[in-house]
């Protein structure tokens, strides 16, 4: 761990990794913050993944185990103040471990030619602006055994450090694609092999008839869209179906994370069963 403490915002380094808050210079350094100890660990985990450590006193005690991983993988381990930590952090109440990561994202032709053919199941966010959400739904796609996740180009930024937090450490786990757009992203997944089911509240059929007539057994990429508005026309008519979960209650909807969870379960389901 380097011996002095940073004490000074001002200092190039910490200015450097402060910058990352701001899409723009994460782009240009192709870098982003991740906060606490599960997202360090899991940076770890990826080779190359963790480029710099940034951690208090009291934390690099409580995590001397992470920081000792860090240190024996060759990443600088940066001790800083608790006032230098609340300035770099983006939550209330920081946990005193930083990371500053290398970007994960794929193309999309390698996220679609995965080693063991074509991937069973794929996300696809499509105007989906919260990052929060967007974060909860690559949770939910890691969790169901997505093989992808994409986010279209009028999508939230992946590395907005409110998504990173979401994503509670799925982000490091799966493919994630970035930036294409749905009339180029579409035809390619079909091309693919993957039927391409959007997710929306005026769909013709429900996820119920999929799932009884054994639709969901075949490949699939759901794409869900912005949280207020649904998905574009233009994107449901390119799809090769639009499907609405059905609801058996009183409630008027679904919020866009719990949706994409019930969608992704219902497939990962499907897919099961046909093993």
């Amino acid at each position: 761990m380097a011996g002095l403490e940073l004490t000074s915002i001002r200092s190039p380094r910490v200015k450097s990794a402060r910058r990352l808050a701001k899409r723009s210079f994460r782009q240009q350094d192709r870098r982003f913050l991740a906060e606490g100890p599960q997202a360090v660990r899991e940076a770890l985990a990826l080779e190359g993944g963790l480029a710099e450590l940034y951690t208090t006193a009291e934390a690099a005690v409580r995590h001397a185990e992470l920081i000792a991983m860090a240190e024996k993988a060759g990443v600088p381990v940066l001790r800083v103040s608790g006032e230098v930590m609340a300035e770099l952090a983006q939550t209330v109440t920081p946990q005193g471990l930083l990371a500053v990561c290398a970007f994960l994202d794929v193309t999309l032709e390698t996220a679609l030619g995965a080693p063991g053919g074509v991937p069973r199941l794929v996300t696809v966010l499509s105007h989906v602006r919260d990052p929060g959400n967007a974060g909860t739904v690559l949770r939910a796609s890691d969790a169901a055994g997505a093989d992808a996740v994409v986010f279209t180009d009028a999508s939230v930024d992946p590395y907005n450090g409110k998504c990173v937090r979401a994503s509670a450490g799925s982000l490091f786990h799966l493919p994630v694609v970035t930036g294409p757009r749905y009339d180029t992203l579409i035809p390619a997944l079909k091309d693919a092999g993957l039927t391409v089911l959007a997710a929306d509240g005026a769909g013709k059929h429900t996820l119920d008839d999929l799932a009884d007539d054994g639709a969901l057994s075949r490949p699939t990429a759901w794409v869900f869209g912005n949280e207020a508005w649904g998905l574009p026309e233009e994107v449901r008519a390119l799809a090769d179906d639009v499907v609405r979960v059905p609801i058996h209650g009183k409630a008027e909807s679904l919020n866009l994370a719990t949706a994409a969870a019930v969608c992704l379960y219902a497939s990962a389901r499907a897919h099961r069963t046909v093993r």
